[in-house]
This record gives C-alpha cells, structure tokens and sequence, in this order.
C-alpha cells in the first residue's frame, strides 16, 4: 500500500499536470486563438479549473496531509514538500468551486474587453467586466483571509509571493519613493551634462529583429529545440520546462523594446528550465514565488544585459542584424541607451530607476480598490494623480495610463509588489555572484552566461520552493534581504561611473 506520503505526491503531480494544461490554453488564447474563440476558451480553461479545484478540495487530501505529518521519517526536500502542499491545499480549500468558475470565466471576459479597451483608449469600455472581476476577487480576498488568518491584500499576495506581508512591503517602498525624487534629479541633471543617447537610425525591420533577438535568447541559454518565441500584445513568459513559451511585442522604429523584453522573458524561462528535476510536479520543485522570478528576469535584463561588459559584445552584433554604420551602434552609445532614465508612462518599458515607481503607483491603487476607497470608474482620475506625484508626468490617454498592464484585468492581485521586490532582491543576488566568480563578469563580457547560469542553477534555480524567499536570498548572499545593494547598484551605475 502507498504510505500517505507517497499518494499525495502522485495526487499533486496530476494536478500540476492540470495546471500545466491550462496554462498552454491561456498561452494559446494570448498568442495564437482567433478572437471569436474567446467564449468557448473561457469555458474550456474554467472548467479544467473547476476539475483541479475539486482533486484539490478532496477531503481525503486533508486526511492524507494529516497522516503523511503523523508519519515522520520524511527528508528535508519531501517535508519542505509536504510543508508546500498543505499551503496549496489552505488556498484551495478556502475558495468554493462556484468562485473558481466565475473567478476564470469573468478574468477571461475581462482580458478579452481589455485587448480592444486598450487598443482603443476606452477605459469606460471595460469599467462592466473589470467591476465584475474586482468584485470576485474581493470575494476571493475575504475567504482567503479568513482561511490563513491575515488582512484581505495579503491573502491575495500570499498567491504570488507566499507569507508575504504588506506591512513589510510599506515600509521599502515609502521608503524609494522618498529616495526617488532627489536621486531622479541628479541623475537626470549628470545625464544632461553628458552627450545625448542617439537612437541608431531605422527602420528596423521585424523579421530581422527576430533573427536578433532571437539570438540573444540564446546567449542568455535558451535553447530552441524546446522553446517558442511569439509575439502578443503584452510580452510574458510562460510553457514548461521541457517546452517554454516567450512572447515579445516588435515596434520597426525602436528595436530595443523588444530586446530588452525578449532578455527580460528569458530570464524567467531560464528559471523555470532549471528547477530541480527530481522534484518536477511537486511544489517544493516549483519556482520560490514571484519576488524571485523577477529577481531572474531583471538580473538578466536590468543587470547584466545594460551593463557596459555586456553590450561592448551585443553592439556590434546589432549593427550587424541591421547593416547599421556610423557612431550610434558604438557600444558607448548603445549603452547610454540601454541606461537612459526618463519620466515616462509604460512601466514595461521603464528605466529601472523610474521603474519602481511605476509599481509603488500599482501597489497603492490595487489596495485602495480592494478596501473600497477606489471606486472603478475612479481609477483613471487617481492612476493620472499618482503618475504626477511621482514621476511628474500625466499619461495623455488611459492606453498609455491605467490600460497598458494585463494584470488587474486577468485578474491577477497582489502581483505588482513583486517586481520591484524582484528588482531588489536581483541586485543584492547578482553581486553575490559576481564576487562569488570572476567568470560570471568575464563571461558576460563575451556574451557567455554560463558561468552565470550555473550559479544561479546552484543557488538559486535549483533550489526550487526548498527554502522561503527571505531563507532562499540569505543562503545565496550571507545577508538579510533588504534594499541596499539596489540602492547602491543605481548610485554606481547612474552618478558614479
């Protein structure tokens, strides 16, 4: 007979196999499906979420967690395992099927009414459906936050960054939100001392900025004998390990936004390709939540692949995809592009001293419509009020305001903290690294990142849901997480160097 252990490890691997089902047909909804199939989709994904729900929700699961604790004798991967388990089955149980079923129909009606909403400036278009979204997932807050015993918001946070606390979070981001004012001007005042940054002259064609950036994601390690890359209209990355799925968005005038977004998504696939392969459809062999996983798309994208090492040996390549000739694709040039800071709208295509901005706005808004203080057909007025007090600049349209992230809308809260916690945590990790071994830099210098990824692979990658966030940056560091190397990281990189 299978010990109670050992039956739920085969329990949570068909459900994780459910998930990764559902996780292909939403990647196929954003890439790939015609938008008459968006009904039928919605139903497909909810029920497949309903079928998961309920093999989560088996009361025999409690029974088996009950007596795999009572059992003993586990390892320190199989009880940090069970430890995840019981935390996935909390989630579950707490919510009613009822809620899962309108929770994915009303995120995927939503998401659809944002794609044209958003094409179309229209925020008043989607204020129905995104109502009806809010709505369930306060519902979800509040069952959620009876189950673990915590405020509403981090509940919802919980789902994203696990036993994450907003009274932690408060404090760091009052914190760079009073730092970012003074440090913005000074950047911004050597910047204006220093020669402009010349956007190499285009157009740059799509099917050559394809070719590029496709090799670029290679040089990161992504290897395209089981990887995908896509265009949608809001870059992500998604897929198994054995078979990732990146998306990119191309402009023919500008061809750095998909670059830097394809770097940023093959951060995240890199993550996902090494977790622990024993442990492959068990939490504990998951990715350690969010905070982390933007931790591996930013030190890719923000850390390395905007460091001078990096792009002295991108910058010819560049001007190669392109036939370029003349002084921008020189790599000092290209730099200053690369790290170029500007008061602008579009948080995925901010400089990563603005950055956290553009997620100190989101956090706070988030928390006000779910307490009720914010009203819906409010959030444009507050979004364009918090973009001013922080950055100085009021987005002239809601595309370029508070339309142009997919997250509320899918129904994805308590997410938004987690990038700017990534951007930190990303640089406290990366310096480890680079004072661990003086290959990673030297590597990166010739577009080699596997001594890199081979340290990130030990520390952290293969890791998986082994140790808690905090646990997890201490053992890769031999420090407490906090805000410090960002901060340092931004004053050497924007006013030092």
């Amino acid at each position: 007979m299978l010990s109670a252990y050992t039956e739920l490890e085969d329990r949570f691997r068909r459900t994780a196999l459910l998930g990764e089902s559902i996780g292909m047909l939403s990647w196929d909804q954003s890439v790939m499906m015609p938008e008459g199939g968006a009904t039928a989709r919605g139903e497909q994904i909810a029920a497949l979420s309903v079928i998961r729900h309920s093999m989560m929700t088996d009361p025999a699961l409690g029974e088996l967690l009950s007596d795999a604790a009572e059992q003993g004798g586990l390892d320190e991967w199989q009880a940090a395992n069970l430890m995840e388990m019981r935390r996935n089955w909390v989630h579950a149980t707490a919510v009613p099927s009822d809620l899962v079923e309108a929770m994915s129909k009303a995120s995927s009606a939503c998401e659809t009414v944002w794609r044209t909403a958003r094409r179309d400036a229209d925020f008043n278009a989607i204020v129905p459906t995104f109502s009806e979204v809010l709505r369930l997932v306060r519902h979800l807050g509040e069952v959620k936050s009876a189950a673990f015993g915590c405020s509403l918001y981090d509940a919802l946070l919980d789902a994203f960054e696990p036993n994450g606390k907003s009274a932690d979070i408060d404090p760091v981001f009052e914190s760079y939100a009073a730092f970012l004012p003074d440090f913005l001007d000074d950047v911004l005042a050597r910047q204006n001392r220093g020669p402009e940054p010349v956007l190499p002259p285009g157009p740059f064609p799509v099917s050559e900025q394809r070719q590029l950036v496709r090799h670029m994601a290679e040089a990161v390690g992504l290897d395209f004998e089981t990887a995908r890359l896509d265009e949608s209209l809001h870059p992500f990355s998604g897929g198994i390990p054995e078979d990732s799925r990146i998306t990119t968005r191309y402009d023919e005038s500008d061809f750095t936004f998909a670059l830097m977004g394809v770097l940023h998504e093959s951060g995240h696939a890199m993550y996902e390709r090494a977790r622990p392969v024993a442990w492959r459809r068990q939490p504990v062999g998951d990715a350690r939540g969010m905070t982390i996983h933007e931790s591996q798309s930013l030190l890719v994208e923000m850390q390395v692949c905007r460091s001078r090492e990096f792009l002295g040996w991108a910058a010819p390549i560049m001007r190669d995809a392109f036939q370029g000739e003349g002084d921008a694709w020189d790599a000092e040039n290209i730099y200053r592009l690369a790290t170029h800071v500007s008061r602008g709208f579009i948080r995925v295509d901010a400089d990563e001293v603005t950055y956290p901005a553009h997620v100190i706005l989101r956090y706070r808004l988030e928390k006000a419509m779910l307490s009720g203080d914010l009203a819906v057909v409010d959030l444009p007025g507050a979004w364009n009020d918090g973009m001013r007090d922080l950055l100085g600049v009021t987005p002239p349209n809601d595309r370029l305001g508070c339309l142009q992230d997919i997250h509320w809308y899918d129904g994805a809260w308590g997410y938004f903290p987690t990038y700017t916690l990534g951007a930190m945590a990303a640089a406290q990790i990366y310096d480890a690294a680079r004072k661990a071994s003086a290959d990673i830099p030297a590597g990166i210098s010739q577009g080699n990142f596997r001594p890199l990824m081979a340290w990130l692979g030990k520390h952290i990658h293969g890791k998986g849901s082994l140790l808690s966030t905090d646990a997890l940056i201490q053992s890769a560091t031999d420090r407490p997480f906090d805000d410090v190397a960002f901060k340092t990281h931004l004053r050497a990189r924007y006013l030092d160097a």
